[in-house]
C-alpha cells in the first residue's frame, strides 16, 4: 500500500464571506442539539450514571453537555474490554489500520464546521482557533497513518554473511491518553491515533471542561473502522484518569497538561503493581514558561503584531503561548509603546463572534488565578496596556494586560499563568536574555527577533526550549513541519507530529537467524 505525501489540512480562509456562512450553518446545526449526551463508551455499551455538565465559557447559564462523569470502576471495566481486544487489534495489518485512520479523517472533514462549532460553544476557541483545531486532528490521523505503514517495514540493520537479521516494532498493549481542553479535538485525537495506528488498544479520558469533543473523537475513530471493543471513552474528572494510571493492564499512557498533574503522573506509573509484567512509559507534553528574544537589530514591524498574537490569542490559552518578552534596553521604549498600542486594538468578546481575538477563560477557577495574577502585577510592577472585554458578566473573561518593572523574583517571570498577561523586561543584551531563559525550569517554546544571522546561530545553540521560532510568532506548530514537544519540566518523550513519535508506542524486536544451516530436515 503506498500513500501519496503528507499534505497539511488547508485552514479556512475565514475573510470570505461563505466560509463564514458555512460556519455559522455548522453552529446552528450544533445548537439544535444542545445539550449533546456523552455517555461513557466502553465496547458496545454506552453507560449513563452521575452526570457532568460541560457549559460554555462565554455565558455559564449555557449547557453544551451533560456527560456521565466516569468512576474508578468504570476505568477498570475499561482497560478490561480494551486488554481483551488489544490482541485482536495489533493484529490488523498496518494497510488496514492507516485505512481506518484516512477514514477517520474523512469523517471529521466532512463536519468540520459543526466540529469547529463545537470548539467554540464548549472550550472558547475563537472561530480561527476552532477551525485551525480542527484541521490538525485531521493532519494527526492523516500522518500517523502513512507513520504507521513506515513503521510497519521495519529498521535497517547491519547484515553479516552467514546471519540474518530483522528488527521489527509491536504494540506495547493498552494505552491510558488523558488529555486536556485547550486543544479539545487535536491533541486527543493525536495521541489517540498513534496509540492505534500502531496496534495499540486505547482509553480515551478527555479533561472534564470538554467531553463532548472527547465524544467526537471516540466516534470519529468509530465510524473510520476501529472496533469498539479497541478504543473507549470515560467522560469524567482525575479520579477516572488517576484510576488508570494505577491500573497494572495498562502499557503506556500518554498525558498532556499541566508539570505538576504530569509529574505525578510519572511518579505513579513508575510503581509495579500486583502481577503487572511490564514497566509503564509515560509520554507528558506539560507546561511553558515561553520567553520572546527581541534583540535591539529587530524589526519591530515583523515583531509586535507576533508577539501580540503570540501572547493574547485565545486568551493566552496555550502551553506554547508568550508568557514574557526579553527585550534589549535600547528599544524596550520603542517595544512597550507599540505593544500598548497593538493591546489596545483587540477584540475581546464572545468566541462565536467573527474577529474576536480574546474570547473567556475556560472556567471560573482560570478567571480567579488569571485575576490574582494580574493584580499582583499591579502591586510589583506598571501596568502599561489593559484591554478590558467589553461583554456582560456571564462569562469568564479578564483583562488582556501587559506589565513591566517586576522584580526578579516575581512569582509572574516564574510560574504557568496560562492567561492573557504578558511580562516585558529590559535585557542588557541577547546573552543576558539567554540567562533568564536558561534560569527557567520549563523548556517548551520560544521566540527571537533579530536580523544578524550569527545571533541566531548562538540562540539556537543554546536555547533549551524544543520549539525555537525566528522572526514569527510562537504559537501554531504544525504536523510534520514543527514537531512539537518540550524540554526540562514542559515534557519527556519525542515531539508530537514527527518522525520518531511513534516509536513510543511500540517496542522493538530483533530476529537474528544462523544461515549456515547444518544438514537437512528430514
Amino acid at each position: 500500500m503506498t500513500l501519496g505525501p503528507f499534505v497539511n489540512e488547508p485552514v479556512l480562509e475565514l475573510r470570505r464571506g461563505e466560509v463564514r456562512d458555512a460556519l455559522s450553518r455548522g453552529m446552528a446545526a450544533l445548537e439544535r442539539k444542545l445539550p449533546l449526551r456523552v455517555p461513557a463508551m466502553i465496547g458496545e455499551r454506552r453507560i449513563d450514571g452521575e452526570t457532568l455538565l460541560s457549559t460554555d465559557p462565554g455565558d455559564r447559564e449555557q449547557v453544551v453537555a451533560v456527560a456521565t462523569r466516569a468512576t474508578g470502576q468504570d476505568a477498570r471495566r475499561a482497560v478490561e474490554v480494551v486488554s481483551a481486544a488489544a490482541g485482536a487489534w495489533a493484529s490488523v495489518a498496518a494497510e488496514e489500520r492507516a485505512l481506518i485512520l484516512l477514514r477517520s479523517a474523512a469523517w471529521m472533514r466532512e463536519r468540520r464546521h459543526e466540529l469547529a462549532a463545537l470548539c467554540v460553544r464548549e472550550c472558547g476557541k475563537p472561530w480561527a482557533e476552532a477551525d485551525a483545531d480542527v484541521a490538525e486532528a485531521i493532519d494527526f490521523l492523516e500522518y500517523y497513518a502513512r507513520g504507521a505503514l513506515a513503521l510497519d517495514r521495519g529498521a535497517s540493520v547491519l547484515q553479516v554473511p552467514g546471519e540474518r537479521n530483522h528488527m521489527r516494532y509491536a504494540a506495547r498493549g493498552v494505552c491510558a491518553v488523558i488529555a486536556p481542553w485547550n486543544f479539545p479535538l487535536a491533541i486527543p485525537t493525536g495521541m489517540l491515533a498513534a496509540a492505534l495506528a500502531t496496534g495499540n488498544a486505547g482509553v480515551l479520558k478527555p479533561a472534564e471542561q470538554s467531553p463532548a469533543c472527547g465524544a467526537m473523537v471516540v466516534e470519529a475513530l468509530r465510524a473510520g473502522g476501529v472496533p469498539p471493543d479497541a478504543v473507549a471513552l470515560l467522560p469524567g474528572a482525575g479520579d477516572a484518569g488517576a484510576a488508570l494510571v494505577r491500573d497494572p493492564r495498562v502499557h503506556t499512557i500518554a498525558f498532556t497538561g499541566s508539570a505538576s498533574v504530569g509529574a505525578e503522573i510519572i511518579a505513579a506509573a513508575a510503581r509495579v503493581r500486583g502481577d503487572q509484567s511490564h514497566i509503564k512509559r509515560v509520554i507528558a507534553e506539560m507546561g511553558g514558561k515561553n520567553c520572546v528574544i527581541v534583540d535591539s537589530d529587530a524589526d519591530l514591524d515583523e515583531a509586535i503584531p507576533a508577539i501580540v498574537r503570540s501572547a493574547f490569542v485565545y486568551a493566552g490559552q496555550k502551553c506554547s503561548a508568550a508568557a514574557r518578552v526579553l527585550v534589549h534596553e535600547g528599544i524596550a521604549d520603542a517595544l512597550l509603546e507599540r505593544v500598548a498600542g497593538a493591546v489596545a486594538t483587540l477584540q475581546i468578546g464572545q468566541a462565536d463572534v467573527f474577529g474576536t481575538d480574546v474570547g473567556p477563560l475556560i472556567d471560573e477557577e482560570a478567571q480567579r488565578r488569571v485575576l490574582r495574577y494580574t493584580k499582583l502585577a499591579a502591586d510589583e510592577g506598571v501596568i502599561v496596556a489593559a484591554r478590558e472585554p467589553e461583554v456582560d458578566g456571564r462569562g469568564w473573561f479578564c483583562p488582556a494586560s501587559v506589565v513591566t518593572g517586576l522584580p526578579a523574583d516575581s512569582a509572574i517571570l516564574r510560574d504557568e499563568i496560562f492567561g492573557p498577561l504578558l511580562a516585558i523586561e529590559r535585557v542588557r543584551d541577547v546573552e543576558d536574555a539567554l540567562d533568564r531563559v536558561e534560569a527557567l525550569p520549563f523548556a517548551l517554546t520560544g521566540g527571537l527577533f533579530c536580523r544578524n544571522p550569527q545571533t541566531v546561530q548562538s540562540v539556537a545553540a543554546r536555547s533549551p526550549v524544543g520549539n525555537l521560532y525566528v522572526n514569527r510568532h510562537i504559537t501554531g506548530a504544525m504536523v510534520g513541519r514543527q514537531p512539537f514537544g518540550g524540554n526540562r519540566l514542559s515534557g519527556s518523550g519525542a515531539k508530537a507530529g514527527g518522525p520518531d513519535y511513534l516509536l513510543q508506542f511500540v517496542e522493538g524486536r530483533v530476529v537474528t537467524e544462523n544461515t549456515l544451516r547444518h544438514g537437512l530436515v528430514v
